[in-house]
């Protein structure tokens, strides 16, 4: 006598059937799950990177731009750039102990100015900081990244040596919207020390009178996830190109800084 399969019953298919799609399921939304965390991690360190590099951009222009100023200084005397000299002065502007902790290769010891040149007919040099960044992301192996910044100086033909012309009335230094007068060209309230910060973090933050930082009242129209504020300022700033984070000094007698005040710091 030959056996019969028996049919399944209708409600028991669909059981089983219903089975099979909700494990499917359950076992898809697992994966997707394993998946995402990684990608998650993934894209919060990529973003915290990227705001150290512009952090480091940041920190190399004002370095630059503070060693620019000494070598404009020197120039005056004998049109010649001195590469180790600038490199030296990029890192005492940023910090030695900055740059060794960061992400750039080589640290203090990792910046070149050996691109830097000065013309001795016009007084107008090109200065260059050259430097690398790694990223340590070793799942991915990047190689590190070439970065540059560049300035233009001119030898400054305002210096005089002590000695001639002592009776000559005393150069003071002012800026357009200043209220006081400086006895120091490098004073800090003219060599702004500018510092990116994560916005969420402005309301804690302090400077170096101990005031808060009120947002500025011509780029804080729209807020990113990086700003930018000084050590002796009371505004923090959205652009690195708004007019409160530059300085444009004159160099005038003190006869006439009629209604100006000295700097607390440098008018002693």
């Amino acid at each position: 006598m030959k056996n019969k399969t028996l049919p399944l019953h209708s409600k028991d298919s669909y059981a089983f059937e219903r089975v099979s799609v909700s494990a499917f399921t359950e076992a898809s939304i697992t994966v997707e799950a394993a998946m995402a965390a990684p990608v998650f991690f993934l894209a919060v360190v990529s973003l915290l990177y990227l705001m150290e590099i512009m952090a480091v951009q940041t920190a190399m222009r004002c370095g630059l731009q503070y060693a620019g100023k000494k070598a404009a200084e020197d120039s005056c005397i004998v049109a010649v750039v001195n590469p180790s000299q600038l490199e030296q002065d990029v890192v005492n502007a940023v910090g030695a102990e900055r740059l060794d902790r960061s992400i750039v290769l080589g640290g203090s010891g990792g910046i070149r100015c050996d691109g830097s040149r000065i013309s001795s007919s016009t007084g107008i040099g090109e200065l260059t900081v050259k430097y690398e960044v790694r990223l340590p992301i070793p799942m991915f192996g990047v190689s590190p990244i070439q970065y540059q910044e560049k300035m233009r100086i001119k030898a400054w033909v305002g210096y005089e040596k002590p000695g001639f012309d002592s009776d000559r009335e005393e150069t003071v230094y002012v800026t357009e919207t200043g209220t006081v007068y400086h006895k120091n060209y490098h004073c800090t309230y003219l060599e702004l020390s500018i510092h990116m910060v994560p916005t969420g973090n402005i309301e804690d933050l302090r400077n170096e009178s101990g005031g808060i930082y009120y947002p500025c009242e011509y780029c804080m129209k729209r807020r990113g996830s990086g700003i930018y504020i000084t050590d002796t300022g009371n505004r923090y700033h959205n652009s690195l190109s708004c007019s409160g984070l530059k300085r444009t000094v004159y160099a005038v007698s003190l006869s006439e800084v009629i209604g100006k005040r000295a700097c607390l710091r440098c008018g002693r």
